[in-house]
């Protein structure tokens, strides 16, 4: 995953802050996973509890989603819908809805685990949802990509020019 985003950053970075500032927010939501989800070598001598890594983990998730919605995807729209990009808003209908199903596994996610009593009460299922959250995360990075990939690289000639 987090090879993913470094390769997303390199053909992308620059392009755009927007995109940028967002692919940065995707590595550090990576980065939080993987630390919640015991993945990385970081955590010798941070006697940060798990809630509050956790509780992190939620309020990136939804700051990344947030901007998905609001500021990327709209202006990967707007970019296709100036350009007459039939093919690309042709794209981004197809696979917008399963991000935004996406999205709303996110945003559930985020509802079960927001305090540290929530992640106590549902401590025992937290393995099992970190492991379908990274699941669909991936799947979501890679339609993004897609769409980065399709709609902004495609116009980025013509908005140079």
């Amino acid at each position: 995953m987090l090879e993913r985003c470094k390769s997303a950053k390199e053909r992308w970075g620059g392009v755009s802050e927007i995109i940028d500032r967002w692919l940065n927010e995707r590595q550090q939501l990576i980065v939080l996973y993987c630390d919640i989800n015991g993945l990385n070598g970081f955590r010798e001598g941070d006697t940060t509890p798990t809630p509050v890594r956790i509780q992190r983990f939620c309020q990136i998730l939804l700051d990344y989603t947030s901007a998905g919605h609001f500021e990327v995807y709209e202006q990967l729209a707007a970019e296709a819908r100036e350009f007459n990009d039939d093919a690309g808003i042709r794209l981004l209908e197809r696979i917008y809805p399963r991000i935004e199903q996406i999205t709303q596994l996110c945003v559930t996610f985020n509802d079960r685990y927001e305090s540290a009593e929530h992640c106590e009460k549902q401590a025992s299922e937290l393995a099992e949802e970190l492991s379908q959250i990274g699941e669909v995360l991936e799947e979501r990075f890679g339609l993004e990509d897609q769409l980065i990939e399709s709609l902004h690289d495609a116009h980025r000639e013509l908005v140079a020019s």
